[in-house]
């Protein structure tokens, strides 16, 4: 009796563990986890607005559309790669969808400016959508075009179809938040102080704010 009592306790303790392990693996593929890219300018502002949205797994720094395989730093932001620097955003679509990114991206930059975005000009740091398939392509001509509408001006961030993701090199991943020292035009300061510096001086939120007020999500 002792025997088929302790048969019994194992067979329903291990059927309780293949339900656990089945159930962890339903909510795992549960999860609808998805990429886009988008160029806004400098991409340790977009990565730092961005990481800062509630379903967003991760933000990478790099660079998309242009015509350099492995494109250093140094290549894109001297011209004629074609380079955008550009931010990949890893999200859940079951906690904030599609065009819930894209309603903030446009609000967190200038879309009318065509030459760069605040303080950085050039070609590297326009604006861009860069899109998977038809049914992005239409969410996001959508999200342009309400945009137009609210600031009723011309937005000018193309939307692309998607192109070869190049990471940026390391230093530049989290930026915002690092520690290490750098030299600043007030000397030495930590690298997230010197983000908030550069943020600052360039512009970037105040812009922002002056086109989207109450709607500029990340604008301090």
């Amino acid at each position: 009796m002792s025997i088929s009592i302790q048969t019994t306790k194992t067979a329903l303790l291990a059927a309780g563990i293949t339900l656990a392990t089945v159930m962890s693996a339903k909510d795992a593929q549960a999860e609808d986890i998805q990429t886009t890219v988008f160029a806004g300018g400098c991409f340790w502002c977009v990565e730092s607005d961005f990481e800062s949205l509630n379903g967003v797994v991760e933000v990478v720094s790099g660079y998309a559309g242009g015509s350099i395989a492995n494109p250093t730093y140094k290549q894109v932001t001297a011209g004629g790669s074609g380079h955008y620097e550009v931010v990949e955003v890893t999200y859940d679509a079951d906690v904030v969808s599609y065009g819930q990114l894209l309603h903030a991206f446009f609000r967190s930059v200038d879309p009318t400016d065509a030459g760069g975005q605040f303080c950085d000009r050039g070609e590297s740091y326009r604006t861009a959508i860069f899109v998977e398939n038809a049914d992005e392509r239409a969410i996001a001509e959508q999200a342009k075009a309400l945009a137009g509408q609210e600031l009723g001006q011309q937005i000018v961030t193309p939307i692309l179809d998607a192109a070869t993701f190049y990471p940026a090199e390391t230093y530049h991943q989290d930026y915002y938040k690092g520690t290490s020292t750098v030299w600043t035009r007030r000397g030495p300061k930590s690298q997230a102080n010197a983000y908030k510096f550069y943020r600052e001086a360039c512009g970037r939120d105040e812009r922002v704010s002056e086109l989207w007020g109450n709607q500029a999500l990340f604008a301090s």
